[in-house]
């Protein structure tokens, strides 16, 4: 079979099978090895997404293999009726990187959306001693999931339109620490945001935004909420991005990159917050499976022991470097913290250079027309750095000089 024909064989069994909610894939991957893929007819990619920020330790990588291999063969799934020992461990392992301590508490999903989902419920449970805490806050252009809680924290009507009516109760405001200034008071419940916006661009907040969100929020006895599905597990250069900014939340989400590409999320609570569930209010019949949780344990402790989460601050810097050294008139500004990268551009050409990067063999996300979001696993190398640099080049010129034959 030649590889054309293999390519359109798995084309016309994606349209045929999958649901018309997922967009046709550009290639269709077929295995990996660190921060390289291979398609169904041999090309090679190198990954700088990551699975959009989860594969932490990239494709294949032993410390994953071994434990999903060895839990399978014991034990994959129990339910909550039953503890184990994998989650045990893992939940004692969040709540130690997370700074949550001795008074923090855990509950296990499966995915980042439901790690949401389970936070939604928790702000509506901080209802204030009269009852009156009924709004909660997130803030326009964020992103936290499409089941219909995460939804309607998400700040982005096109997302919500054929979906609406939204569920009740929540505000968006702008990014600013005017915006939360006018609008936490009493009345407010929770406050959920992330620490950067990733599906908007990987677009940092304003200096101050947080710690006046902790302020403003311990204030008014309003949770604060962070969304560290993206921004979390050692992505932005410390186990999570608000602890960059001395301080700790209520509660925090995450999700992604804790498996490293396994299905598993968390709501992890601090200090009162943790009181608020009682036995019986939220649940999960996989949340916090043996199988999941022995992965997540496995992943964790090799970034830990592999030095990674340090590692993504000069890599970053490595990358951001790389960009700006281009000089590229089509590059405006590079936006983020640690390994978690967005490139602003000067026009809607986001896609362009999307597509120009791929059929160069580079793997790399457009989140809106005018951004780049570069996310590559933890243990991306100087040498993959440079490559992507080499290739991100390559690719912008290729835009410019079609902007010019059009022109």
């Amino acid at each position: 079979m030649s590889s054309e024909t293999q390519t359109e064989t798995w084309n016309d069994r994606f349209g045929a099978s999958l649901m018309r909610s997922l967009t046709p894939p550009k290639i269709m991957l077929e295995r990996g090895q660190g921060c390289r893929v291979w398609d169904v007819d041999g090309n090679e990619y190198l990954d700088f997404l990551a699975g959009i920020a989860v594969n932490s330790l990239g494709h294949a990588h032993p410390a994953l293999v071994e434990a999903i291999a060895d839990q399978a063969a014991k034990l994959v799934h129990v339910s909550n009726y039953f503890a184990t020992p994998p989650q045990l461990e893992l939940a004692e392992r969040l709540k130690r990187i997370t700074g949550a301590g001795d008074a923090g508490r855990v509950y296990f999903g499966n995915s980042g959306a439901e790690a949401n989902e389970a936070a939604f419920k928790l702000a509506r449970l901080n209802k204030g001693a009269d009852g009156q805490k009924t709004r909660i806050l997130a803030l326009k252009q964020g992103f936290h999931g499409r089941t219909m809680g995460a939804l309607a924290l998400t700040g982005k009507p096109a997302l919500q339109q054929d979906f609406l009516p939204m569920v009740p109760g929540v505000e968006h405001i702008d990014s600013t620490v005017d915006a939360l200034e006018e609008s936490i008071d009493d009345t407010v419940a929770a406050l959920v945001i992330e620490p950067i916006k990733g599906e908007a661009g990987v677009v940092d907040l304003p200096e101050g935004f947080l710690l006046a969100a902790r302020r403003l929020t311990e204030a008014h006895g309003a949770l604060l909420i962070l969304d560290e599905i993206q921004t979390g597990v050692g992505r932005t250069g410390n186990w999570f991005a608000f602890q960059g900014h001395g301080f700790r939340p209520d509660a925090v989400t995450v999700a992604k990159g804790i498996a490293g590409g396994f299905p598993i999320g968390a709501l992890v609570t601090f200090g009162w917050a943790s009181e608020l569930f009682s036995a019986g209010q939220h649940g999960s019949t996989f949340g916090g499976n043996p199988l999941g949780t022995r992965v997540a344990n496995a992943v964790l402790e090799e970034i830990e022991r592999a030095d990674l989460v340090a590692g993504a601050v000069t890599k970053g810097e490595r990358i951001r470097a790389g960009i700006q050294a281009l000089g590229s008139p089509l590059v405006e500004e590079v936006r983020g913290t640690g390994l978690l990268i967005g490139v602003g551009l000067t026009g809607p050409i986001a896609a362009a250079v999307n597509a120009a990067a791929l059929e160069r063999g580079l793997i790399i996300n457009a989140p809106n027309e005018s951004s780049l979001r570069i996310a590559p696993p933890l243990i991306v190398s100087d040498a993959e750095i440079d490559q992507f640099v080499s290739i991100l080049d390559q690719s912008l010129a290729a835009v410019a000089a079609a902007q010019e034959t059009t022109a």
